[in-house]
C-alpha cells in the first residue's frame, strides 16, 4: 500500500512488525501485550540528507529493504489510519538479509 507521505531530508518512512514470532516459530499476533517493535520494513525514503559542501548522501538502505531499528528513537505518526514510524537513518541499526 502506498503512503501519501514523503519524508522530507534524511529521515525514512517505516512500517513497523505487526507481528512477532519466538524463538520456538510461535508467531505472536499484535493483540498481544508487548514492547515496542524494533523491526520493519521501508515504505519511504527522505529527499536526501546534505552534507557540508551542500552535496547529497547516498541512503543505505531502500525501499523494501527489512530493518532493525533502535526501540525509542523513531516518532510514530498516523497516516490514512495506518500507524507508520518515522526516523533518522542513523536510527537504523541493520538490515535483514
Amino acid at each position: 500500500m502506498a503512503t501519501k507521505l514523503q519524508p522530507i531530508g534524511g529521515n525514512i518512512l517505516v512500517r513497523p512488525e505487526t507481528e512477532q514470532q519466538t524463538a520456538a516459530g510461535i508467531v505472536l499476533p499484535d493483540t498481544v501485550d508487548k514492547e515496542k517493535p524494533q523491526r520493519g520494513k521501508v515504505v519511504a525514503l527522505g529527499t536526501g540528507k546534505l552534507n557540508d559542501k551542500g552535496e547529497k548522501i547516498k541512503f543505505n538502505v531502500k525501499v523494501g529493504d527489512i530493518i532493525v531499528f533502535k526501540k525509542y528513537s523513531p516518532d510514530e505518526i498516523e497516516v490514512d489510519d495506518e500507524e507508520l514510524l518515522i526516523m533518522e537513518e542513523s536510527d537504523i541499526l541493520g538490515i535483514i538479509k
